[in-house]
């Protein structure tokens, strides 16, 4: 296993920290079980494909893409609602 440095804000650090040790965790366990669970940009598209090919498959559902940009769009909006923003 390698070390790395990363730079990041003192606040940041800290509240790492605190979830991780409210976990049970170091706060490297905390950050490599973090990276294992999130998704590169590759693997979050490799997965909406194999979503929209079972909704395909399963129902026919097939948006077209002006129809799928409308729809990301009204998620973004929802989402940002929700974050307050």
């Amino acid at each position: 296993m390698s070390d790395a440095n990363v730079r990041i804000p003192e606040e940041a650090k800290d509240r790492l920290a605190a979830i991780a040790a409210a976990e049970g965790l170091s706060l490297r366990a905390y950050l490599a079980r973090l990276a294992q669970t999130l998704l590169t940009p590759d693997e979050r598209a490799e997965r909406a494909e194999r979503a929209s090919a079972a909704l395909r498959e399963w129902n026919g559902y097939a948006p077209t893409p002006d129809e799928q940009q409308d729809l990301d769009r009204e998620l973004d909006r929802r989402l940002a609602r929700v974050a307050g923003r």
